[in-house]
């Protein structure tokens, strides 16, 4: 039979176990939405001072593509980072790019935007707390059980 100093620790490791579990799921959710916000300041720091030009790409991938091109005065520019938005690319592909003329690495793929962040960061979040809220709901039935 367990003592209630027992039943309190127990209690009190269900509990600390709810608020770790809380903390991801809420640094998780945060963490996406940031994305998102820096998609879109990327977007406005192009579109704010934008330069355009045709690119090569040069590997692709679906979290990053490497790409390059030549901007009006001569130089060539290999993004280090990639291309932004760079799914459904081809390497060897010709693409328009739209970059910021005060930072040639900072370049989107034409045409798109961060509104093609937002669902992948909303499933993200939608998936976390489809996790997070039935584990938070099983550890507060067994931190108010006293197991």
């Amino acid at each position: 039979m367990s003592t209630p100093d027992t039943r309190k620790g127990t209690s009190k490791g269900w509990h600390r176990a709810r608020i770790s579990v809380l903390v991801v799921a809420i640094g998780i959710s945060v963490l996406s939405f940031l994305l998102v916000v820096a998609a879109w300041q990327n977007d406005s720091t192009i579109t704010s001072d934008e330069g355009t030009a045709t690119a090569e790409v040069l590997s692709a991938g679906k979290l990053r593509s490497a790409v390059s091109f030549v901007t009006p005065d001569g130089i060539t520019h290999n993004p280090q980072l990639g291309v932004l938005y760079p799914t459904n690319l081809i390497a060897g592909q010709r693409i328009d790019v739209e970059y910021s003329r005060a930072d040639p690495d900072l370049v989107r793929v034409s045409g798109r935007n961060a509104k093609v962040a937002i669902i992948p960061a909303a499933s993200v979040i939608v998936g976390t707390w489809l996790v997070a809220g039935p584990t938070l709901y099983l550890l507060r039935r067994r931190e108010n059980s006293g197991e």
